[in-house]
């Protein structure tokens, strides 16, 4: 198995990191057709149970 020859420096290994946090990013939020409340895209409604106009999710009203 192939080893290093020498110790990669900081300022490599932290350049090379660099590329996959700039990536990160946080998730699309779109508007719930149904409701309107705000979800993350491609994902059921946690306020309403709804995804693609259909009901997936059961949701029990609170009071």
């Amino acid at each position: 198995m192939a080893n290093p020859k020498r110790k990669h420096s900081k300022a490599r290994s932290r350049s090379r990191r660099a590329h996959y946090y700039s990536r990160l990013k946080e998730p699309d939020l779109m508007e719930c057709p149904n409701c309107g409340d705000t979800k993350m895209m491609h994902r059921a409604c946690p306020s309403c149970g709804h995804y693609r106009g259909r009901q997936v999710i059961e949701r029990e009203e609170i009071g």
